[in-house]
């Protein structure tokens, strides 16, 4: 691939261009990726032409509040992208404007949470999980929390490790972290982690709150022995929270407990016939608190026909590749060549994929029964090039990925997330 006008000076013109105010720090002063090797500059066009129309999109989506409003998953699936955008905004162009939107966000969904019966912080809503074992249920989402507080927490971590930063936005830094911790603890005090024979899973809890006397509904009980263990998508989504804390703190259990998980992940993950593709399921059991009283699975096995829940598994391989956690670079080339050669059509322009597992693409999915594993563009030529080709950054998953892309192309990008 051709080299450009490196990316670094690409993002500082384009920020004197949209009469940005900001600055762009010496590369050596920022902590290198630790698992891809740095990525070649984007085509100068391409790049100026991406930033701008991202940061029109996104400050135009902004405008719906999510954060406001949302509760439960929702924290996850609505606020949360719009959060990871701001700070990946930030990496690619260093303008403070994007850390105070994700303060303005942050705050502004902080402050609707309540006290629930164990004193912890929550925010509840019915069927909060999105799970049958709650859709009766008025509680709260592990899941929507850790998605929600990962970039918050990455934040925190890059404010403090940057004097500029920290001599503004320290105290919301720490008020953060502080919180996010706070919100582990509440999790493993309610019996959500679990230790299994691989490793250990996070599962849904088995009770909410009751609304008429304010305490714990019944499931409280067997808090420790029932439950849901979550699929491989969302378990994959709480341990890139545990790792942000853990880059966070250097506190050796955020680490260990991923690296429990992701124990497990690896342990699903079986090579197709031929010796080089790989396929996994979307759930698999985790423990006797999965089974009915009947004694029959609680939920279906096989491979999912959303292509999307795997592209967020394969993110949290990538993350913990590159925390030097359980997953090796023969891994990452086997990921590689799944999504490359097995799944791709070949097709540069409209590219698309097909599930991992080869099968009929179902009718809810019809056009994502496989996606571009995003997270794996550092670490092969063509799955960049078919993302260059068809990324739009004006899209939702765009609203991320692009800005990431940018900054990871400018070398801010620390965690290689």
């Amino acid at each position: 691939m051709p080299r450009a006008t490196p990316v670094i000076v690409v993002l500082a013109a384009i920020s004197l261009a949209l009469s940005t105010p900001g600055c762009l720090p010496a590369l050596d002063q920022l902590t290198a990726i630790p698992g891809p090797p740095p990525e070649a500059a984007m085509d100068t066009a391409k790049a100026k032409d991406w930033l701008a129309r991202w940061r029109a999109s996104i400050l135009q989506d902004a405008h719906n509040r999510y954060c406001d409003k949302e509760l439960g998953e929702e924290l996850g699936w609505l606020v949360s992208p719009f959060l990871e955008g701001f700070y990946a905004g930030y990496l690619a162009t260093h303008e403070t404007s994007w850390i105070d939107l994700m303060i303005d966000w942050g705050d502004a969904m902080i402050k609707r949470a309540v006290t629930e019966p164990d004193g912890a912080l929550g925010w509840p809503k019915l069927g909060a999980t999105g799970t049958e074992l709650t859709k009766d249920l008025y509680t709260d989402s592990e899941l929507g929390e850790a998605m929600a507080f990962r970039p918050l927490v990455l934040l925190a971590a890059r404010i403090r490790s940057t004097p500029a930063l920290a001599s503004v936005y320290g105290a919301k830094a720490d008020a953060y972290l502080h919180l996010a911790e706070s919100l582990f603890a509440k999790w493993d005090a309610r019996g959500c982690w679990r230790p299994v024979k691989e490793g250990g899973v996070w599962v849904v809890p088995p009770f909410g709150i009751d609304r008429k006397t304010g305490a714990w509904t019944a499931g409280y009980q067997n808090r420790t022995v029932d439950g849901f263990t979550l699929p491989d998508n969302k378990q994959n989504l709480v341990a890139g929270w545990i790792l942000a804390l853990f880059d966070a703190t250097g506190k050796p259990l955020y680490k260990k407990r991923a690296e429990a998980w992701f124990k497990v992940m690896k342990s699903r993950i079986t090579v197709r016939a031929g010796g080089t593709s790989l396929v996994w399921n979307y759930w698999d059991q985790g423990g006797p608190w999965d089974l009915k009283a009947d004694g029959s699975l609680k939920h279906w096995v096989g491979v999912h026909p959303n292509g999307g829940y795997y592209g967020v598994d394969v993110e949290g391989i990538v993350a913990a590749y590159e925390h030097g956690l359980v997953f090796t670079a023969d891994d990452i080339a086997h990921l590689v060549a799944t999504n490359r050669d097995f799944m791709w059509n070949h097709q540069l322009a409209g590219a698309q994929f097909q599930r991992i597992d080869g099968g009929k693409p179902d009718p809810h999915w019809a056009k994502t029964p496989g996606v571009l594993w995003v997270s794996l563009v550092p670490y092969d030529a063509t799955l960049r090039s078919i993302f260059e080709a068809n990324e739009d950054p004006t899209s939702w998953g765009g609203t991320v990925d692009a800005p990431r892309h940018l900054a990871r192309c400018a070398g801010f990008l620390h965690d290689g997330r």
